[in-house]
């Protein structure tokens, strides 16, 4: 037979419990915004992708895409705060608003602008969350259709 705990004992168990699972959710937290600054460390610097190695990604991703009925893709999505206005002129389709693109982005601009769009590909970025009312992630869309 087993021996009933002392209220006191139970709010012990109740705190250590508690204090397992504050503790768990804290390491998932910081494993997540490492995760976070990782993603966004490997978007500022040079993909170091030649214009051959990146045809060949384009091509996988549109094929699929295609293969799928579909005429666009998003083919990133990625803090605001990587563009040097915090993604304002994108939001505002401003003149010029790829001038505030830097890393990856800004690489992905400049590929569609010599590769993609003497194609006839066009390529959007935009605003597609707004946390807390101000602007959030911008999406990369690539469009055929």
């Amino acid at each position: 037979m087993s021996k009933l705990m002392s209220v006191k004992e139970l709010h012990v168990k109740m705190a250590e419990a508690e204090g397992a699972k504050a503790s768990a959710a804290l390491k998932a937290h910081e494993a997540a915004e490492a995760e976070k600054k990782a993603f966004i460390d490997h978007l500022l610097a040079p993909s170091g992708l030649t214009d051959a190695q990146v045809s060949e990604k384009a091509s996988i991703i549109i094929e699929r895409a295609m293969a799928n009925g579909l005429t666009s893709v998003q083919v990133l999505r990625f803090p605001n705060h990587i563009c040097t206005d915090g993604g304002r002129a994108i939001n505002q389709v401003e003149d010029g608003w790829e001038k505030t693109l830097t890393g990856i982005p800004k690489e992905i601009y400049e590929y569609w602008k010599r590769q993609l769009r003497p194609l006839g590909y066009h390529i959007r970025y935009h605003i597609v969350d707004y946390p807390g009312g101000m602007p959030g992630d911008v999406a990369i869309t690539l469009s055929w259709g």
